[in-house]
């Protein structure tokens, strides 16, 4: 916890790091955003019945993480970078989500995501979580990060536009779900909305492809047995 009582407050390594990476992707990179909202009530509902049928604790996170691997191999751009005068698609689809330390924010990463079930994605973003908020995680467990994650939808956070790390060209932002009013069958209906939002370097995508991926995450969020 900082100490806030102080006139002055002295910049962490880690602090100073982000500050550096951030800077520098506001710098380089021209970025747009969209945002969509997808209907989760299906997905939360499957959620505490995967934890008896799997035996293990699956967080949104999990699901999210998940959804952005399966979406990144219909759209693979989103994993491009420019290297001279070219884009270089990555290999991996190694996705690094934000974590709340004590030592300030960290950004661990499951790597080969596309490779992985949901039970071992659960079982890495657990693990990862847990190394993070003590302290522990390896340099290896820090880098390779080819798409970002943040989720503020804990935090009450009904939506925000993230910045892209700069070894990436997309982070996927998510908020809150709220609980909305929204017509089905003609019928006024309760339904758990959440937002999403990707901000996107536009030196690598043009808009139709984000869009079109971004539309392919909504389409898997709200049919959650297809992340199975």
């Amino acid at each position: 916890m900082v100490n806030t009582t102080k006139k002055e407050i002295r910049l962490s390594k880690i602090q100073k790091l982000i500050s550096k990476r951030m800077a520098l992707s506001k710098a380089t990179k021209p970025c747009f955003y969209l945002s969509v909202k997808a209907d989760v009530t299906e997905l939360l509902k499957l959620r505490p019945k995967l934890r008896k049928s799997l035996g293990v604790k699956i967080t949104t996170n999990a699901f999210y993480l998940r959804t952005l691997a399966l979406a990144v191999e219909k759209y693979p751009l989103m994993v491009g970078r420019v290297e001279g005068g070219n884009i270089k698609i990555a290999e991996q689809v190694n996705i690094g989500f934000a974590v709340n330390a004590p030592q300030g924010l960290v950004v661990p990463v499951v790597k080969d995501v596309n490779k992985k079930t949901l039970t071992q994605i659960a079982k890495d973003e657990k693990e990862l979580t847990e190394k993070g908020r003590s302290n522990k995680l390896t340099i290896a467990e820090l880098e390779g990060e080819t798409i970002a994650l943040s989720n503020l939808g804990a935090y009450g956070i009904d939506s925000f536009i993230g910045i892209i790390p700069p070894p990436a060209s997309t982070i996927f932002s998510v908020g809150n779900a709220i609980k909305e009013i929204v017509p089905i069958d003609g019928q006024p209906v309760a339904r758990k909305m959440v937002s999403l939002t990707i901000a996107v370097d536009h030196c690598v995508i043009n808009g139709d492809y984000a869009a079109k991926f971004l539309g392919s995450i909504k389409e898997l969020l709200q049919n959650p047995q297809q992340l199975l």
